[in-house]
């Protein structure tokens, strides 16, 4: 099954890939390794900001780490044209808005984590690094980059 037909399956329509918003580029591929900037969660155009502990709840900060996710996934189409050039995600790196004494940075980085295992399958299990850090751009909830292992271009 293509992975534009399990998205479909899933009820997933991938957003447009963001523009970058500093001086970078959203997507490298480099050795068949596409390194993908910081995504932040951004949702349905809308920002999701907060800081995980204080202002906003696990289950919010769960639902940012998956829209991160559909925005690497974007990323990833635009760079590749096909998700189906995605052999394996590699590694994600989940960054979370957090308050001190907040220690729950695991659970929300499997908002991204699960849904990459639902789209990839086995190929979509991936080493990850979950890091509470004081604030994020824009104020966001979440942001989360990523290596993946691509195929070569037909």
């Amino acid at each position: 099954m293509s992975i534009e037909a399990r998205l479909s399956e899933l009820g997933i329509v991938l957003p447009p890939a963001a523009a970058p918003v500093a001086a970078y580029v959203p997507a490298v591929e480099v050795n068949g390794l596409l390194h993908i900037s910081g995504q932040i969660a951004l949702a349905d155009g809308q920002l999701m900001t907060g800081r995980l502990g204080d202002t906003v709840n696990l289950d919010y900060g769960v639902r940012a780490a998956r829209a991160c996710g559909l925005n690497l996934l974007a990323q990833m189409k635009a760079a590749l044209g096909s998700l189906d050039r995605v052999e394996r995600i590699v590694k994600l790196g989940v960054f979370i808005s957090s308050a001190p004494d907040f220690s729950d940075q695991p659970k929300v980085a499997n908002g991204a984590s699960e849904l990459m295992v639902d789209v990839f399958g086995d190929a979509g299990r991936h080493a990850r690094s979950a890091v509470g850090v004081p604030v994020l751009p824009l104020n966001s909830a979440v942001e989360i980059d990523a290596i993946v292992l691509v195929r070569p271009a037909a």
